[in-house]
């Protein structure tokens, strides 16, 4: 496939969007909105390390205190109602229309040096796409580095899997399972090995030719959930923090628009996840029918930490 990244692109969303759905890329560059969220972000990571340099961290922590820490940290995060604020101002910044827009929580990543806790908490992410896991194909992916990025700890994308299926173990993938068994405070205790039942290709994986785009901290990188990516094994000497968020249309989740499905066979839905921009209220139950499966019986339809 043709494969066109656009960079700083004045494309209204709907344009925006259908590119996306061909696999196209979308970087931005450095934006006060994204920054707003990026500082906000940082000073949530500094708070929790104390006086220490969160990017060389590691270097000084054993590998379950600093599991630990991140088990805290992500999660008042991700449920910090600043966070959907500052996400809700980067989506109109960006000239979504806030009334026909839904977003999930924004979480937040880490992606440590030299292998130091690539599970649980830290999972460092094999190739993959967002369909394996429910996703549905108009979903989109919005991603941004809260410190500098080089190549050996960015993200990478493997474009020729953007028309090219790859046998996978999704078809083992609920996720209303998953909400039930695979989610909450014990992640953070997974420092060994990471037992969960993570949908992966069952064949090899060709890496190359990959694309690793490296926006400035502003900036963001806006992806399909079909794209095939993954993490770059990290050799920089310095842990990677990032936030990522996911958005749908309202009408192309009504229309069924969006990306091809190749090979994605997981059952459940995370429609149920998506909120307005304008007042955070769900999709509503009979759209996301259209979605659903009836394999809800035994798992919980949307996750929600036992803190909450």
């Amino acid at each position: 496939m043709n494969n066109t990244v656009y960079y700083d692109s004045a494309a209204s969303d709907d344009v925006r969007r259908e590119h996306l759905y061909d696999g196209q890329l979308f970087v931005f560059s450095t934006r006060r909105s994204i920054l707003n969220f990026v500082d906000f972000a940082r000073g949530m990571v500094e708070d929790a390390f104390g006086g220490l340099d969160p990017r060389i961290a590691q270097d000084s922590m054993d590998v379950e205190t600093y599991a630990d820490l991140l088990g805290k940290l992500k999660p008042s995060f991700i449920h910090h109602p600043e966070s959907k604020r500052h996400l809700t101002a980067i989506l109109e910044d960006l000239g979504c229309d806030l009334g026909t827009t839904y977003f999930d929580v924004p979480r937040m990543r880490s992606s440590t040096s030299s292998n130091y806790l690539t599970t649980g908490i830290a999972y460092a992410w094999h190739a993959h796409r967002d369909t394996w896991y429910s996703a549905p194909p108009c979903q989109l992916n919005w991603w941004l580095p809260i410190y500098e990025l080089h190549s050996d700890n960015a993200m990478a994308f493997h474009p020729r899997y953007w028309s090219q299926p790859v046998k996978n173990s999704s078809a083992g993938y609920n996720y209303y399972t998953w909400n039930k068994l695979h989610r909450g405070e014990n992640v953070a205790k997974l420092v060994k090995e990471d037992p969960r039942p993570l949908p992966r290709a069952s064949e090899p994986i060709e890496r190359d030719p990959q694309i690793r785009l490296i926006c400035p901290v502003g900036g963001l990188v806006l992806f399909s959930a079909a794209q095939m990516h993954s993490s770059v094994p990290n050799i920089s000497g310095v842990t990677r923090f990032s936030i990522d968020f996911r958005t749908v249309h309202l009408d192309d989740v009504i229309e069924k628009n969006g990306a091809p499905n190749l090979d994605a066979a997981c059952t459940g839905t995370v429609m149920r996840d998506f909120m307005r921009a304008t007042d955070l209220t769900q999709l509503p139950e009979d759209i996301v029918a259209m979605y659903d499966d009836g394999t809800a019986v035994e798992g919980e339809l949307i996750y929600m930490p036992k803190s909450a």
